[in-house]
């Protein structure tokens, strides 16, 4: 994300997941910050090396330089960003074999957000958005 530092890209029409990434983003330690993807919008999503289909699909984590990681690893980075006991979860989270619990949890999470507190019903990915999500996060 240049000199503002790494971006958390989340879904902003999803109460759960809006609520987790201001969660994390409240203990974010330098510049990191997160940002639903629907306020970005098309072009910064491009600058980013996004599509809006990406970020409808799983969470990202831009780092400064713009390596991007998705789903459960952009998870463990945001974790890590905030410093503390969350840097050793966010480790967990991103090193085998922790991470392959992990990267079933988010599946998990991804496909019943909805259902979870602070879920809404726009929450739900429809049909073979939800099937894709699961298989591709």
């Amino acid at each position: 994300m240049g000199p503002r530092g790494p971006l958390l890209v989340f879904d902003g029409e999803c109460g759960f997941c809006t609520t987790a990434a201001r969660f994390v983003e409240r203990r974010f330690r330098d510049e990191a910050h997160a940002a639903p993807w629907q306020l970005l919008g098309e072009e910064a999503l491009s600058a980013l090396g996004l599509s809006a289909h990406d970020a409808a699909q799983a969470a990202w984590w831009v780092t400064r330089e713009g390596a991007l990681e998705r789903g459960h690893r952009a998870v463990g980075r945001a974790l890590q960003a905030g410093g503390g006991g969350r840097a050793l979860l966010g480790w967990f989270v991103l090193h085998p074999p922790s991470s392959l619990l992990a990267a079933v949890v988010y599946r998990v999470v991804v496909r019943y957000r909805h259902r979870l507190p602070g879920g809404t019903p726009a929450c739900r990915l429809g049909g073979a958005d939800a099937r894709g999500a699961s298989r591709l996060s």
